[in-house]
């Protein structure tokens, strides 16, 4: 278990024996502190633009998303200690966690889900993301 304390909340990344490694996830996150939880973000830029079909593109976009979501809410991405994922094809993983990885703390990944899902909201979307983080 590893703890990482900043002003009042504290964080403690869990890796439990009996449980496999797991590169780029905490198997349990406990908490102390205050929540921000955002919303599913999809591939939409600022001005509401699809950002295209490339998925790599699409993930940055949402990445990019959630912390300017954290940010309004006084929390950055290191602050996250949950991502839920939805794919439309589970084959873009791989993609997903090279991008993902260089948005979090990878010392100390976020619990995390990842899911192939038959659609999203839009069609042409192929990743959304919902995030914890605490403050």
């Amino acid at each position: 278990m590893r703890v990482h304390r900043s002003g009042r909340k504290r964080l403690y990344f869990a890796q439990p024996a009996g449980l496999p490694a797991l590169p780029g996830l905490s198997h349990a996150v406990a908490f102390s502190g205050r929540q921000v939880i955002v919303s599913g973000q999809v591939p939409l830029n600022a001005a509401g633009e699809f950002v295209g079909e490339d998925v790599e593109a699409q993930l940055r976009q949402v990445f990019t998303n959630v912390s300017n979501a954290l940010v309004a809410a006084g929390a950055e991405m290191k602050d996250v200690v949950k991502l839920t994922v939805f794919l439309t094809d589970i084959a873009d993983a791989a993609v997903y966690r090279t991008v993902r990885d260089q948005f979090v703390d990878t010392d100390n990944p976020p619990a995390s889900s990842l899911f192939q899902v038959g659609a999203l909201i839009n069609p042409k979307f192929r990743a959304e993301i919902e995030a914890l983080a605490v403050i």
